[in-house]
């Protein structure tokens, strides 16, 4: 009979350094936990993987690594994993911590030893995530950096505005004049950063045919498009409508308990701000142009519909036509036709 092993790595990782817990089964039977603390840079993560292979770890998918998602901090040991084919899991933290139950003290250690028991536990259901694509990771340091500088150069003009309702004309041109040339630079800024967005586009072929696809979609731009490419590492996974609109914030859940709570439906608090903000521009737009959605909202409002929850079921709408199009791979085809 031939024996089985298994590795499971659960890595807890900060800004300076990371925690890392190794569990080796052994034809089912759970071997103790082994730790180590890294460096979070390139030394770091050579003395990992010269620990790895002292405890002669598998690359391949006999193992499996769980780390929490941290936005960047956990980008050397994602290209890590992925140079070296091994399985890596990036999870939704606030989906990992509440699987841990009623958990009493926490340090790094301790984190990375529940990630372990975490990933030993859901091995079966854990998808490995898919290898780092370096122009992904561009795109999104791009879009992250123009929606800071573009929240900057909006805070700044709505400064100048309302100082311009209480200054002297002589201050406030003062003002205008001190001002115009961070503003000036600024927008040079972004206009530098979406001639970058755009070379990544153009340059990654799976990047500009979705780009194409979600374009055709009434309502949304090219901001809208670039962001959901980021934010879905270009769908990856091929996240169904329901899974992108519950990502997105849009899709109403029930509020009912017994016969005691008997709420309205409601979109969950949990969800993707920026791509929220980006969907509510989008269903405005549609429902100003777009003549089937004009007609959708003003039936549904003069049913007697919240406006609200009118333009929250656009957004569903738009999401779902997202998820068909690049599921379908063909631009969307508006059939629509006006009753005579």
């Amino acid at each position: 009979m031939i024996s089985s092993t298994k590795f499971f790595i659960g890595i807890d990782v900060s800004k300076p350094y990371f925690d890392v817990s190794l569990m080796v089964v052994i034809d089912h039977i759970k071997q103790s936990v082994e730790t180590a603390h890294f460096d979070n840079n390139s030394a770091g993560i050579k003395g990992f993987d010269k620990w790895l292979k002292t405890h002669r770890v598998s690359y391949n998918e006999q193992s499996l690594v769980v780390i929490e998602n941290t936005g960047i901090y956990h980008r050397l040991i994602w290209s890590f994993c992925s140079k070296n084919q091994l399985p890596i899991h990036i999870g939704n933290a606030a989906n990992i911590k509440w699987s841990f139950g009623i958990a009493r003290g926490k340090n790094d250690k301790i984190d990375s030893v529940r990630l372990c028991n975490y990933a030993y536990r859901e091995s079966d259901s854990l998808a490995a995530t898919a290898p780092l694509n370096p122009a992904l990771l561009h795109l999104k340091d791009f879009i992250s950096a123009r929606t800071k500088l573009l929240k900057q150069i909006t805070s700044l003009r709505v400064s100048i505005k309302e100082l311009g309702n209480v200054n002297e004309k002589t201050h406030q041109k003062l003002v205008e004049r001190s001002l115009k040339s961070a503003i000036d630079g600024i927008a040079k800024s972004i206009k530098d950063i979406e001639s970058e967005i755009k070379k990544i586009i153009d340059g990654d072929k799976e990047f500009k045919s979705n780009y194409k696809l979600l374009i055709s979609i009434p309502g949304i731009g090219h901001v809208t498009a670039v962001y959901l490419i980021g934010c879905t590492a270009n769908f990856a996974g091929n996240p169904s409508g329901k899974q992108l609109a519950c990502y997105a914030g849009v899709a109403p859940f029930e509020h009912s308990s017994g016969i005691s709570i008997k709420g309205k439906t409601r979109v969950h608090r949990m969800a993707n701000k920026e791509l929220k903000r980006l969907l509510h521009l989008c269903a405005l737009s549609a429902i100003q142009y777009n003549p089937e959605i004009k007609n959708y909202y003003n039936r549904k409002k003069d049913e007697g519909k919240h406006s609200m929850a009118v333009l929250n079921a656009v957004r569903n709408k738009i999401v779902l036509r997202v998820a068909a199009v690049v599921k379908n791979q063909t631009p969307f085809k508006n059939n629509y036709k006006m009753a005579a």
